[in-house]
């Protein structure tokens, strides 16, 4: 890791990051992709041909955090509605799965313990990947892969521990104690996530400094994964559960500056913690060709190319399935729509992508066993894995616009409709309150009379919906007033050049003219 905090990789990183989002945007690839394979061009600069993606960093640093901001950010109205789907392709797709790609792998010449070692390591599909190639699905289908994403990995590293542990002999199967060891993972982990978002609620209500607030938060991911990876319990389950809880705690508590504050850092940081994942899986996937000797690169290559089948169809079926299944035992009719159904669920089968979590697993090998020879077919299980994410972020990236066309999804309009009726009955209430409010705190008729003027602006812009007039002259309104706001900006600035104001004067203007600036781009991109 000493490689990995020299001031050369920090710069490559960082620029690695910036120029392939910038392509990204401009090409219309998925950011991922270009990453990914600038990640595996590395390989041809010689001082970074030493730097590795270290399991502990993923499982431990990068893991904690995605999870919790990716489960905060993840409506829980949502998972509730499709709970049922949620828990079966977390729970029982990754058990299948990794039964299903263990069977290959050994149909292919790996034990039996490496197969099962490489299943459980490729099972789950990963949450960086999915938030990050998923987005030109609908909410609906978004939110499904994003909750499946989210506690898969806490079943697939279960089904890991229990190979490994079995390959190398220190454990012994049976039903009783694998069930157990599920219990422990998914109970203990729910309730050491419930203890940590409690106690992070209570600590956030008695803070008062935003700072103080953001490190509180910062610290909540973190402290739930340890502790219940300390009793032996799923870190996974416990950073997503308290994820959720704060989600749902968040907006009553704390001050506005303090939110804005901390939904400005965990975008950033989670931004540069994702393109850092995939540059790093793409550097590692090199080093996984280099080092494997225990097959030829043909016969390694035929073993990725299975197990990716493998993949795509067991969730294809799995998925159609229970969807059939599930209709089923709710005794529902064929309903309307059922072409539609199934050209969801392709797609769903589709956006099944594996990331760093994957190889961070397969890394995790113990080298040497007690005994003091090597894990069998080692090197094998990290190009296998390093392939598999490889075609999935690549070619099923690339593939999945393609398919989603195909799939001809009705425009989803359901967030900005929501959006529109909240914000026309908060506005109502607050309008209807605006004269008993005034005459509680004996504010001035004027200054009352003139926020009468503006709410009931806003009144007349929310309840025109379809009124291209109102909206066209709102459009001017902002417009207008972006101009004012950038001739203001103009004037601070000559001012700080003529030495009539500070620096510190003209930051503190120019943070209100933002400000100001960002709630006129926000209210027109509501329209």
């Amino acid at each position: 890791m000493a490689s990995l905090l020299g001031l050369e990789f920090v710069v490559a990183l960082g620029v690695t990051v910036l120029i392939c989002t910038l392509v990204s945007s401009r090409y219309r690839v998925a950011p991922p992709i270009l990453l990914l394979l600038c990640g595996a061009l590395w390989w041809f600069i010689p001082s970074l041909r030493a730097v590795h993606l270290a399991p502990e960093a993923v499982l431990l640093l990068f893991l904690p955090a995605l999870l919790y901001w990716e489960s905060f950010t993840t409506p829980l109205r949502g998972i509730r509605r499709d709970l049922v789907g949620i828990a079966l392709t977390s729970t029982v797709l990754i058990i299948v799965t990794a039964g299903a790609v263990a069977a290959t792998a050994h149909s292919l010449g790996l034990p039996w313990g490496p197969a099962w070692v490489l299943g459980a390591a490729v099972a789950p599909t990963d949450a960086t990947a999915v938030a990050a190639l998923a987005r030109v699905l609908p909410n609906r289908e978004v939110t499904l892969l994003r909750a499946e994403s989210l506690v898969n990995d806490g079943t697939a590293l279960v089904v890991y521990a229990i190979a490994v542990g079995i390959t190398v002999g220190n454990e012994h199967f049976s039903v009783p104690w694998i069930s157990w060891l599920f219990v422990v993972a998914y109970v203990g982990g729910a309730v050491a996530g419930a203890l940590v978002a409690w106690l992070a609620v209570l600590a956030r209500r008695r803070l008062d400094n935003p700072l103080l607030i953001n490190v509180a938060v910062i610290l909540t991911p973190f402290t739930a994964f340890l502790l219940a990876e300390t009793i032996g319990a799923s870190g996974v389950i416990a950073a997503v559960l308290a994820g959720l809880i704060i989600s749902q705690a968040s907006p009553r508590m704390g001050r506005p500056d303090a939110r804005r504050q901390t939904e400005n850092f965990w975008v950033l940081a989670t931004f540069l913690l994702n393109g850092s994942l995939f540059v790093l899986v793409g550097l590692e996937s090199q080093s996984a060709v280099r080092n494997l000797t225990s097959l030829t690169i043909p016969r390694a290559l035929l073993l990725v190319a299975a197990v990716v089948a493998v993949l795509v169809v067991v969730r294809m079926v799995f998925l159609f399935g229970s969807s059939y299944v599930t209709r089923w035992v709710a005794n529902e009719d064929r309903p309307h729509g059922e072409r539609s159904r199934v050209r969801g669920t392709v797609v769903m089968g589709v956006a099944g992508f594996r990331g760093a979590v994957s190889l961070a697993a397969a890394l995790a090998i113990p080298e040497l066993l007690a005994n003091g020879s090597s894990f069998p077919d080692r090197d094998a299980i990290i190009f296998v894995t390093a392939g598999v994410i490889a075609v999935t972020v690549i070619v099923q990236g690339l593939l999945l616009p393609s398919v989603v066309r195909w799939a001809r999804f009705p425009h989803d309009t359901t967030t900005v409709e929501e959006r529109r009726y909240a914000e026309l009955k908060a506005t109502e209430a607050a309008y209807a309150e605006l004269p008993k409010l005034a005459e509680r705190l004996s504010i001035d008729p004027e200054v009352a009379e003139r926020l009468d003027g503006e709410y009931a602006q806003q009144l007349r812009t929310l309840q025109a919906e379809g009124d291209d007039q109102v909206l066209h002259q709102d459009e001017q309104y902002a417009e207008l007033r972006r101009a004012l706001i950038a001739r203001k900006r103009e004037v601070i600035i000559d001012l700080r050049d003529k030495r009539r104001i500070d620096d510190t004067v003209l930051r503190q203007i120019q943070a209100g003219l933002d400000l100001e600036e960002v709630r006129l781009a926000l209210r027109m991109h509501r329209r």
